[in-house]
């Protein structure tokens, strides 16, 4: 964030492009390693997708767009929306898919399940 300026003046697509894809990424990695490898899953997931997405990124620029121009509360509203849900239904079919990669077999096994 601190590398790219926020320019107030318009909407951050990016950022909400990045937020969908590090929720669906998230939601595959938890479907796919679940329980059975938690030390895996807490670094792809909050080590990895932690970093890749932009939330407080995401935060400052709507509110900087909507500071520049208060007449843009509309535009900005709908980006909001727009972040929240497609995350949410991003996050979804990543569970799915992640679930169906792990229904695979021979992937990833655990070991005591393997003897």
């Amino acid at each position: 964030m601190l590398l790219v300026p926020v320019d107030a003046r318009s909407l951050p697509w990016a950022t909400l492009a990045v937020n969908i894809a590090g929720s669906l990424l998230l939601g595959v990695v938890v479907g796919w390693l679940d329980d059975r490898h938690p030390q895996a899953r807490a670094f792809l997931g909050t080590g990895v997708m932690g970093g890749f997405t932009t939330y407080s990124a995401f935060a400052v620029a709507s509110a900087a767009f909507i500071g520049a121009d208060p007449g843009a509360l509309g535009p900005a509203a709908l980006l909001i929306a727009a972040s929240v849900l497609g995350g949410i239904l991003a996050a979804f079919v990543g569970l799915v898919i992640g679930r169906r990669i792990a229904d695979v077999p021979g992937e990833l096994e655990d070991p005591e399940d393997a003897r």
